[in-house]
């Protein structure tokens, strides 16, 4: 719950006006100013706090954290906070909000401890490094790239997340609740994991220390870089 300060900062995030309140507590009208609303729940330059489920969004490429502004804005991800605060901003001010937060290189917090078993780590790495072939899973390195940072412009890395999100996203695009645009590769791979497959890939992914500081790598720096699916969000880099 937002307190009376954070309450503010959501306003100023709207363009509100509130030049009577910046002169009484002196608080500058900057844009870093303004997203101390999103830096309340994705903690200091959005690197994400301990809570386990507010994603860190520091250096994550700028046109994904764009699409992900306007599917929020627009009610294709749904989370009745994003979706209040983001429904009357504009395309403009959503792509300076991303850029801001692309721009942002804090440390990565120390992989998550787990108590996952050998064997439900060893599927986890299975399916990160190689898919299912039986399943046609693609490999999750095969599209958010071989380090596991992210392909730039528009996928983003998959590690130096909580094992809670990573369960809790997958599960979104299994019910419906987290789209992106047609077609949707994200919820197609999704419905094709068990509860034990996102078990799995998320105990493993949270375990593992994020390389190079979690910077993406630009897709002009790859030109062999194909996708082994049709995905609608990222259709310019097919």
């Amino acid at each position: 719950m937002f307190n009376h300060r954070n309450f503010l900062n959501c306003i100023l995030l709207a363009g509100g006006m509130v030049s009577f309140s910046l002169q009484a507590q002196n608080i500058p009208d900057t844009l870093t100013q303004r997203l101390k609303a999103c830096t309340s729940c994705h903690g200091a330059q959005g690197k994400a706090t301990s809570d386990g489920y507010y994603p860190r969004i520091a250096g994550k490429p700028e046109g994904y954290l764009l699409h992900q502004l306007k599917n929020f804005r627009d009610g294709k991800r749904r989370y009745p906070l994003m979706n209040a605060l983001l429904s009357n901003m504009s395309d403009d001010y959503l792509k300076e909000i991303a850029a801001f937060f692309a721009d942002q290189h804090p440390p990565y917090a120390l992989p998550q401890n787990t108590d996952a078993s050998r064997v439900l780590m060893a599927r986890g790495r299975e399916l990160v490094i190689s898919g299912d072939q039986q399943k046609k899973l693609p490999a999750c390195m095969s599209c958010h790239g071989e380090k596991l940072t992210g392909v730039a412009p528009y996928i983003p890395g998959v590690l130096g997340l909580p094992r809670d999100y990573i369960v809790a996203q997958l599960g979104a695009w299994q019910t419906g609740s987290r789209r992106a645009k047609t077609p949707d590769c994200m919820q197609q791979v999704a419905n094709k994991l068990t509860p034990v497959d996102i078990a799995a890939v998320s105990a493993w992914l949270a375990s593992k220390t994020v390389p190079d500081n979690g910077i993406a790598i630009s897709v002009v720096n790859i030109p062999q870089f194909r996708l082994p699916m049709q995905c609608g969000s990222v259709s310019d880099m097919q």
